[in-house]
């Protein structure tokens, strides 16, 4: 479908408002994260508040991917923005960890199809070449988001009830809601009407033993526990690959991995998620806790890394568009985000906070060069009959990443800091008021504790983002296509592997 520029300008306002809801909700919890998990009993299990969202999203994909190539995405969008409303409603209602998780995951089967769909409709009423300036666009929804979402979040935690950072959706998803009745086309359906079942479920049992190996093999108790999950998934992992090749209508076709720039970008995409997005969600964490600071001003610390990420993407966007060549911007990209992790490993205890803050704002220009623009890169690669499926497929992969990243990391934070905490000071209930409470200099210890543990898992992530580069390299030098896609049944493989 062809839009007039006038009406292709109003959906990606309304897409953009959309996914800005979506973001918004993510960034808004990372800051309220210790509170809510202190008042809960649960600080233990904080990274599950995070993990569980994360996780149902990344399930989800290849099902959503599917579904909108079938139904067509507006009908997938409009439910799933309904779906991601009412569970924001429950979760700020939750009484106990257990209420909270399960309306965390409805948020994240939300939130994936808002995501998914919106990429999805901008492939299906643009050329290759525009995409990269519209797909910044909207993905100037999550930089922007990590930018108010925080500031918000501490606002809410400082000054009213953890409930409402939830709640916030509300109002915003109204607007969002009637944006979307009003923009979005009505896209219609492909011609595969069959779902892949048994690949979905293989998948799905697949992902969630691997999430729960990574989540319990650092504690001692579950470790036998994590190591059987970790078998059935690499069972799991190659059932799904024979049933795959056999499937009538596969949800993750083989066909697509069959082109070397689909693969680069699906490497790229990891680097993203596992290098990046892992971390986020504790930096206000750690900025409370090695800096002691308030909630507020926590949430003020990521400004710098996003802004270098919404202006990084969206003048890639710009300058791709322009010349339709892409490769040197990933490569780029990469180098310096690896280079500025490994800045951030080595900076010595008691720096002044905008040290830290200028090396993440180099992370953040680094990662916003390629983060969007390989949405518009992938896509090119694909056939239309693809596009649903392969712009899953990239999301699922950056997904994957981060719910394994965030459980990782999670996990290395909560057992590191219980192992090394002073004595007297229980970690399952330590939250930064707490902290703030305690004598100066156990607050000083602390802080170097939470220093100490972030030092090499800034060193892990700078790792990702080296072996990004030596994946980026590998990108063709091609240029975007000024033509729409086209319905075939094989994609076009102009790169093989």
């Amino acid at each position: 479908m062809t839009l007039s520029p006038t009406r292709l300008r109003v959906l990606v306002a309304a897409l953009l408002a959309v996914s800005f809801l979506g973001a918004l909700d993510h960034t808004v919890v990372s800051t309220s994260l210790a509170t809510i998990a202190g008042d809960l009993g649960a600080l233990e299990h904080m990274s599950w508040i995070m993990v569980g969202y994360t996780l149902a999203a990344t399930v989800m994909l290849p099902v959503l991917g599917k579904l909108g190539d079938v139904l067509g995405p507006r009908r997938v969008f409009v439910v799933s923005l309904v779906l991601f409303l009412v569970a924001s409603l429950a979760c700020g209602f939750a009484p106990d960890l257990g209420w909270l998780l399960a309306a965390r995951v409805l948020q994240g089967l939300g939130s994936a199809g808002l995501q998914l769909m919106s990429q999805t409709i901008v492939a299906r009423v643009t050329t290759p070449r525009q995409r990269p300036r519209y797909m910044a666009v909207i993905g100037a929804a999550f930089p922007v988001a990590i930018v108010v979402g925080p500031v918000v979040g501490g606002l809410i935690t400082d000054y009213a009830s953890w409930p409402w950072v939830f709640w916030i959706n509300i109002p915003v998803g109204v607007v969002a809601l009637v944006l979307a009745l009003t923009a979005v086309p009505g896209l219609p359906g492909g011609a595969h009407p069959r779902f892949d079942v048994p690949g979905s479920l293989v998948f799905t049992g697949s992902l969630l033993a691997l999430i729960l190996a990574v989540t319990w093999i650092g504690d001692d108790a579950l470790r036998p526990a994590a190591i059987a999950c970790a078998v059935a998934a690499a069972a799991g992992i190659l059932a799904l690959v024979l049933i795959e090749r056999r499937a009538d209508a596969p949800i993750l076709p083989p066909r697509i991995l069959r082109n070397r720039t689909i693969l680069v970008c699906l490497g790229l995409s990891l680097v993203v998620g596992a290098g990046l997005f892992s971390v986020v969600a504790y930096m206000p964490t750690y900025v409370q806790m090695a800096y002691r600071t308030t909630a507020t001003v926590s949430g003020l610390v990521p400004i710098a890394t996003v802004l270098g990420m919404l202006v990084s993407s969206l003048l890639t966007g710009w300058l791709v568009s322009r010349s339709g060549r892409y490769r040197l911007y990933p490569v780029a990209g990469t180098a310096l985000a690896a280079v500025g992790l490994l800045t951030m490993a080595v900076l010595p205890a008691g720096v002044p906070l905008w040290a830290p803050m200028a090396v993440m704002a180099a992370v953040g220009i680094g990662t916003g060069a390629f983060t969007n623009l390989i949405f518009a890169v992938v896509q090119n690669a694909a056939s239309l009959d693809d596009l649903g499926a392969v712009t899953a497929t990239t999301n699922l992969v950056r997904q994957v990443g981060a719910a394994v990243g965030t459980a990782l990391v999670g996990g290395v934070i909560g057992f590191s800091v219980a192992a090394a905490l002073p004595a007297g000071l229980d970690a399952a209930t330590l939250t930064p008021a707490v902290v703030r409470s305690t004598p100066g200099a156990v607050q000083d210890e602390i802080g170097l504790v939470y220093h100490d543990v972030f030092a090499p898992i800034f060193l892990g992530l700078a790792l990702v983002y080296a072996c990004g580069v030596v994946v980026a390299l590998f990108l063709p030098a091609e240029r975007l296509s000024d033509e729409m896609a086209q319905a075939v049944a094989e994609p076009v493989d102009r790169q093989p592997a």
